[in-house]
């Protein structure tokens, strides 16, 4: 468990994470969508269709955990060809360095983040966060 964070956020939400998966598999912003590890998935990976960004991103990614507590991890990154990274997440969970609600600012998603306050259906969430990297995306093209 990474440090600052409690064990009291319960374990994965199966059909919640399985929801996802099947929301983000929808959208064309994506090449593929796993359930990691394969023999017990504790998060969906999906991976950016690249033809979304510039040549030198090699990968990006959404990494999605939620627990039956209804806390979460949704976790971003951009990959370069030069090994830099660009990173951000939403939080929710037991910490001792942010509220309970927290984001994880880019570039590179420090601890402590930004305490904030998400959506608490899971839906309205993975939109807000889609929202968010959609911008991210065009501006590449601004």
């Amino acid at each position: 468990m990474p440090e600052g964070e409690s064990d009291d956020i319960g374990g994965i939400d199966s059909d919640v994470l399985e929801r996802i998966g099947r929301r983000v598999r929808s959208s064309a912003r994506f090449s593929s969508v796993e359930f990691r590890p394969s023999y017990a998935p504790n998060a969906v990976v999906a991976d950016f269709d690249m033809g979304y960004f510039p040549a030198d991103v090699e990968r990006a990614y959404l990494r999605i955990r939620w627990f039956e507590t209804d806390d979460f991890n949704v976790h971003y990154s951009e990959q370069y060809r030069d090994g830099e990274t660009w990173e951000c997440r939403w939080d929710r969970h037991p910490n001792d360095h942010n509220d309970r609600e927290h984001f994880h600012p880019p570039p590179d998603a420090p601890t402590p983040g930004e305490d904030a306050t998400f959506a608490g259906d899971w839906r309205e969430l993975i939109s807000h966060v889609l929202s968010e990297l959609d911008e991210r995306i065009q501006s590449f093209w601004e």
